[in-house]
């Protein structure tokens, strides 16, 4: 996969590439990805890329022109894909979406700063606009390492194990169940009996229930959208119950003399 990431700091991206798991599949050739200066796009004297909002306002707005011959010149240079451009105003980023760039031959992501890019630059040269969540960076930099390590994941060969990306959290739209490893006990805490069974079922079983459990715990939101099988769901609600029946509180009459 080929990535171009358009920046106004293009250094911030030095050793977050170099590192791990996105390091090592670059060394392979697994990925391609090149940090791009928009600076030297400019056609101003100075190399200046922004510039006062019409209108009025604090702050400033990157121009137009830079970016755009910008993504024009990578264009010729074969960076295919969709360019991106990550803003707070942009789609939510899902798992789902996530996967489905994983299959493009890669991306070119215009990382914003100030209060934003010039309207005519989106209008000519981005594809879509992705977002992280409902708060906002102080530049589109590190939003755009979090959706190359994302999408980098399910690229074949870079984590090494095609189960990796399976059993993950948001795999099959459920958080992903807890896990475990040496020593046995620690400080008390033991590890699932289950887990050191052998029996493969019903480890699988034990997780499949506690990716449900956790799910409903913290993002119950996402349980409306997965499918769950009737044993899965009638199991859900014993055990929620049977739960809440043991942290309800006692039923305490204060008593005075």
């Amino acid at each position: 996969m080929k990535i171009a990431v358009l920046s106004l700091f293009p250094e911030m991206f030095d050793s977050f590439l170099s590192a791990s798991i996105l390091g090592r599949a670059r060394t392979e050739g697994l990925l391609d990805v090149r940090p791009v200066d928009i600076r030297p796009y400019s056609d101003k004297k100075h190399k200046n890329t922004d510039d006062y909002p019409f209108g009025g306002g604090a702050g400033m707005v990157m121009m137009a022109q830079p970016i755009v011959d910008a993504v024009r010149d990578l264009r010729s240079q074969d960076y295919a894909g969709p360019c991106i451009y990550l803003s707070p105003r942009g789609t939510p980023l899902t798992q789902k979406k996530v996967v489905a760039l994983s299959a493009q031959e890669g991306m070119i992501l215009l990382c914003g700063h100030y209060e934003g890019v010039d309207q005519r630059a989106i209008d000519l040269v981005v594809d879509e606009e992705i977002s992280l969540g409902d708060f906002v960076l102080t530049g589109g930099e590190v939003a755009a390492m979090a959706l190359i390590d994302a999408v980098a994941r399910y690229v074949p060969g870079v984590l090494g194990s095609g189960e990796s990306t399976e059993e993950e959290s948001f795999s099959d739209g459920l958080l992903e169940y807890p896990q475990y490893s040496r020593p046995e006990e620690w400080h008390g805490k033991k590890v699932p009996p289950v887990l050191l069974s052998g029996h493969h079922a019903n480890i699988e079983k034990w997780r499949r229930e506690q990716s449900i459990l956790r799910t409903y715990e913290r993002r119950p939101d996402l349980l409306e959208k997965s499918s769950l099988t009737w044993k899965e769901k009638k199991w859900l609600e014993e055990t929620v119950k049977e739960k809440t029946v043991h942290e309800e509180p006692e039923d305490v009459t204060e008593c005075t003399n």
